[in-house]
């Protein structure tokens, strides 16, 4: 029984948007895509991915990563 993953790496990230690692690193970097830092390792949050994705697909639009960032 295998359950969903809670985070996913850059690399994976980047293989789901079809994009390479340094393009999700530089994004996350810049503040324009969410992710959390533990220990030096940047990982992102499943929801997020998934959220994202679905905003997409049910407005019919482009969205913005930047706009799933919160500034602190």
């Amino acid at each position: 029984m295998s359950t969903a993953p809670r985070f996913y790496s850059v690399a994976q990230v980047a293989r789901i948007f079809g994009m390479s690692s340094m393009t999700v690193y530089r994004a996350i970097a810049d503040g324009q895509f969410p992710a959390l830092k533990v220990r030096g390792r940047l990982i992102v949050p499943a929801k997020v991915v998934d959220e994202m994705t679905e905003a997409a697909m049910a407005e019919g639009v482009v969205i913005d990563a930047a706009s799933w960032v919160v500034e602190r």
